[in-house]
């Protein structure tokens, strides 16, 4: 059982806002971690755990997360490929499943009353969570830990670890604008925050 003693409130509830200001920022891959599982295994809506670790272990978007279902799942081991079709773009990805989502994939089912089906990410009245929804949650469980908070905060952060666990290498952006489909690397260092850091330091090495 993780040893996280963080207790968010990850109550989803609903929001008449359309939109997130401002520019999402990444968040600590460890510190999402531990909050995550926290919900998975203490929570009263252990897939929102779940919608966050697989969100960061996996880079897709909001909308093609929410589409996951229960047959999806079913029977993956770590090392399986899962194929998501993407909305945005209506390329085929092959996502490779970790240790992380199969564990805590197989935790929920286990906090399940019955036997799960259908999608994975759906409320007590079995509507699929909206995304402005998915915004509002997250942004109250991470408050406090990065300045503005979305689901691109997830996509962020999956950028941002894959960054830094292969030596913040040009070839770890290469790699990351492929699978976020960025025209350029330039486009992905914004998005990871990369060049807004390089520029700052500009004052700072003066």
């Amino acid at each position: 059982m993780p040893n996280a003693v963080v207790k968010p409130k990850e109550v989803l509830k609903p929001s008449k806002k359309r939109s997130v200001k401002g520019t999402s920022d990444y968040l600590d891959y460890d510190l999402a971690m531990r909050i995550a599982n926290d919900i998975l295994w203490h929570g009263r809506q252990p897939q929102v755990g779940f919608y966050v670790i697989f969100s960061i272990n996996t880079g897709l978007r909001v909308g093609d997360v929410l589409k996951l279902t229960h047959a999806d799942m079913a029977g993956k081991q770590v090392g399986d490929y899962l194929a998501v079709k993407e909305q945005k773009t209506g390329k085929v990805r092959q996502i490779q499943l970790n240790s992380s989502i199969i564990t805590a994939y197989t935790y929920l089912t286990k906090r399940s009353r019955r036997n799960p089906t259908g999608y994975i990410f759906k409320s007590q009245k079995n509507h699929v969570f909206a995304t402005v929804t998915i915004n509002r949650t997250l942004k109250r469980i991470f408050k406090g830990c990065a300045p503005v908070i979305s689901s691109h905060s997830l996509r962020k952060t999956f950028g941002r670890r894959v960054y830094e666990k292969n030596g913040r290498s040009e070839h770890s952006l290469v790699l990351l604008s492929d699978i976020f489909g960025h025209s350029n690397l330039a486009i992905t260092r914004r998005y990871l925050g990369l060049r807004r850091e390089e520029i700052a330091n500009v004052y700072l090495n003066l």
